[in-house]
């Protein structure tokens, strides 16, 4: 099992990030991968110049390596690798970036759901959203939530059989 993850203060290039991940696999089937880039409208439309993500390094990175120490646990992946930014991001820069890997693609694609879904709902940071000087902070929404959420319902669904 290969486990990295990584609370990045620069900006990162996820395609280097996937082809060195996937080069270091063995017999795995399947790789999936995931980025999530800061948008350059907020949720009300309005324009916003740089999304800031405060963290307490040690705390945020204890929660992300708890989640995916928690992913590894779940499903039959072999490989995964998470790698989320901290500090000022601007528009169109990648924020979050996880891939897995398995031998098979359901595992591979479950545990990326899964990872996200935590990540955006557990992961310790306070984010806010920069636009023409004031600033807007930003919360895991409800369907955020409830993405989350299901994930303890399937361990609930499963528990009986």
């Amino acid at each position: 099992m290969t486990m990295q993850v990584e609370l990045a203060q620069s900006p990162f290039d996820p395609s280097l990030r996937l082809a060195a991940f996937s080069a270091a696999l063995e017999d795995e089937g399947a790789v999936v991968s995931f980025t999530g880039r800061a948008r350059g409208r907020g949720a009300d439309g309005a324009a916003v110049s740089s999304l800031v993500l405060e963290c307490y390094r040690g705390v945020t990175l204890q929660s992300m390596k708890a989640i995916a120490a928690d992913a590894h646990g779940r499903f039959a992946i072999t490989a995964s690798i998470v790698i989320h930014r901290a500090g000022l991001i601007a528009p169109g820069e990648p924020i979050v970036f996880v891939a897995t890997a398995s031998r098979h693609r359901r595992a591979a694609f479950e545990a990326a759901d899964y990872l996200m879904d935590r990540l955006k709902t557990e992961a310790v940071f306070w984010k806010r959203e920069e636009h023409d000087g004031t600033s807007t902070w930003i919360e895991p929404t409800a369907l955020d939530r409830e993405d989350a959420l299901r994930w303890r319902e399937k361990v609930n669904e499963n528990a009986g059989n």
